[in-house]
C-alpha cells in the first residue's frame, strides 16, 4: 500500500500525517457507497438536514483554533488568515442551516382551470468533490454544506497535500450528524482520482462532478462530465487584475496591493496577477509598493509575517518554472533575492530558520505586457506583475485579454470609471477600492472564461449546482385539459376606437 506523508512547509521533517493513498478501486466503491446511502439521506425532511448543519457549523466553532492550527502547520498559511479560513467555514453553516427550511419552489397559475403547476428542488444525487490544497477548509465547505443541505451525498477527494485538515474536517461532520456513507473521503493522487471517477460515472454511481484547481485540470473533468451529459461546478485558475486609476487612494492600493498579491505566498486564485497603474502615478505607486514589499516580513507562518512558506516543494519548483518567463524587458524588485529563501539566499527579516522549509522570496516584475508569457499564465506563487496603461479603454482590455475571468479590482473614486470598469470587466467578481481576494458566504463566488464554466459558489446561487427543477402539474377537472389548444379566450372587441 502507496501512503503519503504530508509535512509541515515551514518545517518539513516533521510529518503532519501519514495517509494511505486510494485506488481507483477504492474511488469507484466510496462512490458505490454513497450513491447506495443517497435515497435514505434525501428522505430525511431538509430542516433536519439543516439542523445537522448548524451541528456541524457549531462543532467547527468549538475547535476553530485548534483547525486553524493544523491548517497553518500542514500549509503553512499565516495563523491570522487560517483563522480567518475556518470562520468562513462557520459563516458557510450559519447561512445554510436556514436552507433546509427553505429550499423554495414556485406556485405558476396554470392557463386552465382546475389546474394547478408547481415547483420543486431535488437533490442531484451523488456529487464527487475534488478540492485543492491552497483553502483546505473554506473551499470544501462551499461544496460540501449546500451538497448535504439538499439531500445529496458526496465523495470527496482532497489535495493530499491537505490531508490531516480534509480528515480533521470529516470527523467535524460525522460528529455533527452526517452519517459516513453520507460523507466518503478518499485521498488519491490525480490520475488515480481521475481514473476511479471514469469508472465509477460509467456505472451510473456519480452525477456531479465538483472541482477547485487549475485550468487544465478543470478541462479533463469538464470533458468527462460531458461525455456523461453533466454540468460540473469547476472553480478554475485566476490572472485577477488590479486596475489604479489616477484619483485612487494609495494608501489604500499599496495595502491591498501587498494582500492580494503576496497573501498566502500567492497561492490563492484571487491573487493579485498584475496591477495595472496608470501612467500620471505609475512611479509613485511602483515605489511604493516596491518599498513596502522590500520591507515585509516573510518567515513562521505563526509570526507577524505577511506570508509563510510555500505549501510543498512541487509548489516552489512550479514558482522557479515561472520565475524563468521574466525577459529581458522586465525588471524585477522585491526583495533581497530571488527563489527560494535559504542561509545563501536570504531575505532581510525574515522570521524563522529559512533553511528548514520551502520559503521563496516575494518577487514584482515590472514591464508587463501582452504576448508576454508572465501576461497570461497564472503564476500562483510570490509573484506580481507590475504594467502601465493610459487610457480605462486600455486598462480594461489589458485586464481581460488573457481569458482568465475570475476576480478583478478598481481603485478610484470616479463613479463614470468605476461603472465602466464593471460593465466592461469579463470577471465574475469585482472588487471596488478592495482586494481582488475575498469572499463572503453569501455572495456569489466564480469565474468565466479561462477561470470556470460559469457555475457558482456561495449564497443562494450555489443551490442550483446541487439541486434539479422538477416541476409538477396537477389536473384536478376530472378532464383531460389539453394546454395551447383547449384555450380561454374572453370576448373583445379589437376594432374599437376612441
Amino acid at each position: 500500500m502507496t501512503t503519503f506523508l504530508s509535512r509541515n512547509p515551514a518545517r518539513i521533517e516533521e510529518i503532519i500525517t501519514e495517509v494511505p493513498l486510494a485506488t481507483s478501486g477504492d474511488v469507484i466503491e466510496a462512490c458505490r457507497a454513497a450513491k447506495a446511502a443517497q435515497p435514505e439521506w434525501a428522505s430525511i425532511p431538509a430542516p433536519a438536514r439543516g439542523r445537522v448543519i448548524a451541528q456541524v457549523g457549531r462543532l467547527v466553532e468549538a475547535n476553530k483554533e485548534a483547525l486553524s492550527q493544523l491548517v497553518t502547520r500542514e500549509i503553512g498559511k499565516v495563523y491570522a488568515e487560517a483563522l480567518g479560513e475556518v470562520q468562513e467555514v462557520i459563516d458557510t453553516c450559519d447561512f445554510f442551516l436556514g436552507e433546509g427550511r427553505r429550499l423554495y419552489g414556485q406556485t405558476v397559475p396554470s392557463e386552465m382551470p382546475d389546474k394547478q403547476l408547481l415547483t420543486f428542488r431535488m437533490p442531484v444525487g451523488t456529487a464527487a468533490i475534488v478540492t485543492a490544497a491552497n483553502f483546505p477548509a473554506a473551499v470544501p465547505s462551499w461544496y460540501l454544506v449546500p451538497a448535504l443541505v439538499t439531500g445529496n451525498t458526496i465523495v470527496w477527494k482532497p489535495a493530499e497535500h491537505a490531508a490531516g485538515i480534509a480528515l480533521a474536517m470529516a470527523e467535524l461532520f460525522y460528529a455533527g450528524g452526517v452519517p459516513r456513507d453520507v460523507l466518503k473521503v478518499v485521498v488519491a493522487d490525480g490520475p488515480t482520482t481521475f481514473d476511479g471517477l471514469d469508472a465509477a460515472m460509467q456505472a451510473g454511481y456519480v452525477n456531479k462532478l465538483g472541482f477547485t484547481g487549475s485550468t487544465d485540470v478543470g478541462r479533463r473533468l469538464g470533458e468527462l462530465a460531458g461525455r456523461h451529459l453533466q454540468s460540473p461546478c469547476l472553480e478554475l485558475g485566476g490572472k485577477n487584475p488590479m486596475v489604479v486609476m489616477p484619483d485612487a487612494n494609495l494608501d489604500l492600493v499599496i495595502e491591498g496591493a501587498l494582500f492580494s498579491g503576496f497573501g498566502s505566498a500567492g497561492q490563492r486564485c484571487t491573487s493579485l496577477g498584475t496591477m495595472w497603474v496608470h501612467r500620471d502615478i505609475y512611479e509613485v505607486v511602483r515605489d511604493r509598493f516596491v518599498t513596502e514589499t522590500q520591507n515585509a516580513i516573510v518567515g513562521d507562518p505563526f509570526a507577524d509575517v505577511l506570508f509563510g512558506p510555500l505549501i510543498d516543494e512541487k509548489y516552489l519548483l512550479n514558482h522557479d518554472k515561472h520565475l524563468g518567463m521574466i525577459a529581458d524587458h522586465h525588471t524585477v524588485y522585491g526583495s533581497t533575492g530571488v527563489g527560494r529563501i535559504t542561509s545563501t539566499n536570504p531575505r532581510a527579516g525574515f522570521i524563522g530558520d529559512p533553511d528548514a522549509g520551502w520559503f521563496a522570496h516575494p518577487t514584482i516584475v515590472e514591464g508587463i505586457r501582452p504576448g508576454d508569457a508572465l501576461y497570461d499564465t497564472e503564476t500562483f506563487g510570490p509573484l506580481v506583475g507590475l504594467g502601465v496603461f493610459d487610457t480605462l479603454d486600455e486598462a480594461i482590455e489589458l485586464s481581460n485579454g488573457h481569458g482568465y475571468g475570475l476576480s478583478s479590482a478598481i481603485y478610484s473614486s470616479d463613479p463614470q470609471a468605476i461603472w465602466r470598469f464593471r460593465n466592461g470587466i469579463s470577471a465574475g467578481m469585482l472588487s471596488v477600492n478592495n482586494t481582488t481576494s475575498g469572499a463572503e458566504a453569501h455572495l456569489p463566488f466564480g469565474g468565466n472564461g479561462r477561470s470556470g464554466n460559469g457555475s457558482r459558489q456561495s449564497g443562494v446561487w450555489v443551490l442550483d449546482q446541487f439541486t434539479r427543477w422538477q416541476s409538477m402539474n396537477w389536473d384536478y377537472s376530472g378532464k383531460l385539459q389539453k394546454a395551447q389548444m383547449d384555450l380561454i379566450e374572453l370576448p373583445c372587441d379589437m376594432d374599437f376606437r376612441l
